[in-house]
């Protein structure tokens, strides 16, 4: 039984990475404190098996393009109302709002201005480095601690006067050995023809963005004599939009269903045709090196362009601290400045080699000791309960 003076923890994790970041945390909570702890919040399926009970199904703030959140806004403003008095009603030893900042900051902003003395911490921070740079300073009204998964934000937040800010590593170098091959994996790595991976995005959206333009890419690579296996890893639940896609592609790639699946495509993988985003660095940490590209629908590239402060987009560039990746982002995002970038990462060129020397660094850049991610996170909330 729940003693009664158990700590109360209350998390909000809205989307499907912050839900498995929640569950690990929960976990380490949990182990911790044992029966002296428990959980209030919202979560979905990773964090509902680590023991919370939902507020209301994460998948009803599932909506992406500015057309549908429109339709959707009087619903989306109702459950931040709602779940900022749960928070209040609940009184929890700690408020832990994790990633989703356009709904988990404003909960937190409305838990702060009725109840000062809950502690906030807000995992993983939002992207002040790249765009909105002043939210850094406005954070600090009311967030109370950031746990950061990159190594540079600690820095980032302090420059921009933020609030404290602790590493506390990425979840994917927990998942390193899964990236890595084995002596028989490495040996496909190197044989002809070399395995291209070829991964235009992880939502319909990018998928619908990305598709036409990498299939131009990869038919005109071909036409020039450019020797490869395209494999392309995707989710079953984008299975059909990529068929759809592939329709008018030249080039036919073998389409691999499934985390499992993708994981083992990297371990094999001799370079990668990317869609910019965190699979760049799960690309760096797998030792793949890589092209990257980016297309937007015109509203929201004007926006990103006017708003964008960092040097570079690619994540993996940020926490190497070296552009060493080339990006190729709206307009540059063309079969004719493609088709020359993906020739030099598929054979022994100079930039090729450059990828490799700076993906070797990254273990000691991204590490976090003896401790695990969400180990390192759980003892930062520790220090910051009530009482």
């Amino acid at each position: 039984m729940m003693r009664r003076d158990a700590r109360t923890i209350f998390l909000i994790a809205t989307e499907e990475s912050g839900d498995r970041l929640g569950a690990g945390l929960m976990r380490e909570l949990h182990a911790r404190l044992g029966d002296g702890v428990r959980f209030d919040g919202v979560g979905g399926r990773a964090m509902a098996e680590a023991g919370l009970a939902s507020r209301f199904p994460i998948e009803e703030l599932s909506i992406v393009g500015l057309a549908a959140v429109a339709k959707q806004l009087r619903s989306i403003l109702r459950r931040i109302r709602e779940t900022a008095d749960a928070v209040i009603a609940a009184q929890p030893d700690a408020l832990i709002i994790i990633d989703s900042p356009d709904f988990t900051h404003r909960v937190a902003r409305r838990v702060r201005a009725r109840a000062p003395s809950i502690p906030i911490v807000d995992y993983v921070s939002p992207q002040v480095w790249a765009w909105r740079p002043g939210r850094a300073r406005s954070m600090r009204g009311y967030i109370d601690h950031v746990l950061a998964i990159l190594p540079f934000e600690p820095e980032a937040l302090r420059k921009l006067d933020g609030p404290p800010c602790t590493f506390v590593g990425h979840p994917l170098t927990a998942q390193i050995g899964s990236l890595r091959p084995s002596d028989i994996e490495q040996s496909r790595r190197d044989e002809a023809p070399p395995i291209l991976l070829v991964l235009p995005g992880s939502r319909r959206s990018e998928i619908g963005h990305h598709m036409a333009v990498f299939g131009e890419t990869l038919g005109q690579l071909q036409a020039q004599g450019v020797l490869f296996e395209a494999v392309l890893p995707t989710m079953p639940h984008l299975e059909s939009a990529i068929a759809r896609g592939l329709e008018s592609w030249p080039v036919r790639p073998r389409v691999v269903i499934g985390e499992d699946a993708k994981r083992a495509a990297f371990r094999v993988a001799h370079a990668a045709f990317a869609k910019s985003g965190t699979v760049t660095l799960e690309l760096a940490l797998a030792q793949v090196p890589m092209v990257t590209a980016y297309r937007a629908g015109a509203v929201e590239a004007w926006i990103v362009r006017r708003r964008i402060t960092s040097s570079s987009v690619i994540l993996a560039n940020l926490v190497i601290g070296e552009n060493v990746i080339p990006e190729f982002i709206q307009e540059d995002c063309a079969a004719a400045k493609l088709v020359p970038a993906l020739r030099d990462v598929l054979t022994e060129t100079p930039m090729r080699r450059r990828q490799q020397e700076a993906f070797a660094r990254i273990d000691d850049i991204m590490s976090t000791g003896a401790l695990s991610p969400s180990a390192r996170a759980a003892g930062v909330v520790m220090e910051l309960l009530r009482g």
